[in-house]
């Protein structure tokens, strides 16, 4: 996702050059932080309270590295877009904040990139209506909109999963992206609402809300496998109990560990 993020605004077209840096810069250094916490991370210490919580007591985890990592990361990317230093400042939090946002919603196959679609189209919508536009305004949001549909597919089959790398990478070049195009008034809100959802995310599942609202639970669940088509037709799939001895077990993906385990999708034995 941060390889095709990256090539995405690299070959859009009308990008200033400070806009296209920004997003290669966004793509790359999110997913590549996100990258290390997919292979070091234990999945022990999880959300801000758990790393920073674990950073007070001295031990510094994967994910307080992610952390910071993404937080330089929202910092060239803003200061490679430009501005007042205030607006440096909000882009860069817009930015970082996106991108640990988008990673909370990567939990079912799909989900993540529909956040991505349902966000970034108004921002496309905003730049198309205003008289005059930002140059490449436009432009600037389809570079991550087009890499998330291209990989829609994908992820809705079970066949790719974003992971921390992924997600970090989208969230983040979203971000970017509104940080180029919208006004310090819409930035702000979209702030806002960004650290309202990542401090409710401490507290509460997305996935229960999602799941006990139906509109959201039908949104979810569209283009995805049901739960029984975890493989491909054959005997019925066993019971919810422990596998008998030698047969594979899921393994929980680090930071992803709700996911639902269909998504993972392994046969059953004959």
């Amino acid at each position: 996702m941060a390889a095709a993020g990256a090539a995405a605004a690299l070959l859009a077209p009308a990008l200033p050059a400070r806009t296209r840096a920004a997003l290669v810069a966004a793509a790359t250094g999110a997913g590549a932080f996100g990258g290390y916490d997919d292979i070091a991370g234990s999945g022990a210490k999880r959300g801000f309270k758990g790393h920073l919580g674990a950073l007070a007591h001295g031990e510094i985890t994967t994910g307080s590295v992610k952390l910071g990592g993404i937080g330089a990361t929202g910092l060239a990317a803003a200061a490679l877009t430009g501005g007042p230093a205030v607006d440096v400042a909000i882009n860069a939090a817009l930015v970082a904040g996106s991108a640990n946002l988008l990673n909370l919603f990567d939990l079912r196959p799909g989900r993540a990139i529909k956040v991505t679609l349902a966000a970034g189209l108004p921002i496309g919508l905003t730049q198309l209506t205003r008289k005059p536009g930002p140059r490449g305004g436009v432009a600037t949001v389809a570079a991550p909109l087009g890499a998330a549909a291209a990989l829609l597919p994908d992820d809705l089959g079970e066949r790719a999963m974003l992971g921390d790398a992924g997600a970090n990478a989208l969230g983040a070049m979203l971000g970017t992206a509104a940080a180029g195009t919208l006004s310090r008034r819409s930035r702000v809100a979209m702030l806002a609402g960004i650290t309202a959802l990542t401090a409710a995310s401490e507290v509460v599942s997305f996935t229960k809300v999602i799941q006990r609202t139906p509109p959201l639970h039908w949104l979810d669940m569209l283009g995805r496998r049901p739960a029984h088509a975890a493989g491909p037709a054959g005997p019925a799939p066993r019971p919810a109990t422990a596998p008998p001895a030698g047969e594979p077990v899921l393994a929980e993906l680090n930071g992803h560990a709700d996911r639902d385990p269909s998504s993972l999708a392994v046969p059953p034995s004959p």
